[in-house]
């Protein structure tokens, strides 16, 4: 039989590669993982890790057992979480994920008030794309994923539940007042990662015209000062303007080009109390 210890110290091997950095973080000696790691392999009758010179790999049947431990530890976490909100909101936790801008913005007044109101909850935040965040929401590492939704992404997700937060609009940053985006049609581009420029080759490719990316960056102070000091123009959400203002740029809002901003959470209702806390929270606070 499958013991949840044995589990949680596979998912923790597998999760840092190494038999000594799980023993680090599971409080427990290398001899003492080594011996977990024997007993589930003798449970299972399967050989689950290989060693590799001075390291570790897992075999394929330790990385298929070791991806339903990671599901399997996250949702017992989560569900003595729930048992213990359920005494009450003077304990508890609650694990967010969000994207920068959002954790620089409304989630440090969120905090505060949760803080404030609710002094015996625990609040852990981890700053993530909404793609990583949703990926550690289903797979029961946090309680609450921050998420934005473009106009043309499609919401459903199975199992997911989205609260809507904000919207937040889109703003085309230059050094010239009353710009459009067909004005820049020649101009150099500065451009997020091709995950984060998606939204921006969309309304340029809908303006009529396939922008040039001459620099790319995912960091809002070097997309500002990159456009004030001259060497392209960029489009940036308002919560990034919110969180740090490069002097020295102007800013026209595209007014088609707003994202939504949501808290998910997954799995049936209702949320564990603290959750539920979080979140009406942060709705009073968008």
């Amino acid at each position: 039989m499958l013991n949840l210890t044995h589990l949680r110290v596979l998912e923790a091997v597998a999760r840092h590669g190494s038999v000594t950095e799980a023993a680090k973080e599971l409080h427990y000696s290398q001899p003492s993982v080594s011996h977990h790691l024997g007993r589930l392999e003798a449970a299972t009758g399967a050989k689950l890790i290989q060693r590799v010179g001075r390291g570790i790999r897992l075999t394929p049947e330790g990385e298929l057992l070791a991806q339903r431990a990671t599901e399997i530890v996250g949702r017992v976490d989560a569900a003595s979480v729930e048992l213990a909100a359920h005494v009450g909101l003077r304990t508890g936790r609650v694990r967010l994920a969000g994207f920068q801008t959002i954790l620089s913005t409304l989630v440090p007044k969120a905090a505060h008030e949760l803080s404030r109101s609710h002094p015996g909850i625990e609040l852990n935040l981890v700053d993530v794309h909404p793609v990583e965040a949703l990926n550690m929401l289903r797979s029961g590492h946090v309680d609450v994923a921050l998420i934005f939704r473009h106009a043309d992404t499609p919401l459903e997700e199975e199992g997911i539940r989205l609260v809507h937060l904000l919207e937040d609009p889109v703003y085309l940053l230059s050094q010239q007042p009353d710009q459009r985006l067909q004005d820049h049609r020649d101009s150099a581009w500065v451009g997020g990662c091709e995950r984060c420029r998606a939204a921006l080759v969309t309304a340029c490719e809908r303006a009529g015209f396939s922008p040039r990316i001459a620099y790319s960056s995912d960091d809002i102070v070097v997309i500002q000062s990159l456009v004030a000091s001259g060497m392209g123009v960029a489009t940036l959400p308002g919560l990034a303007l919110e969180a740090h203002r490069v002097p020295g740029i102007h800013t026209t809002e595209l007014t088609d080009d707003a994202r939504q901003v949501y808290a998910a959470t997954y799995g049936d209702p209702p949320d564990p109390p603290a959750t539920t806390a979080l979140i009406e929270i942060l709705q009073a606070m968008a």
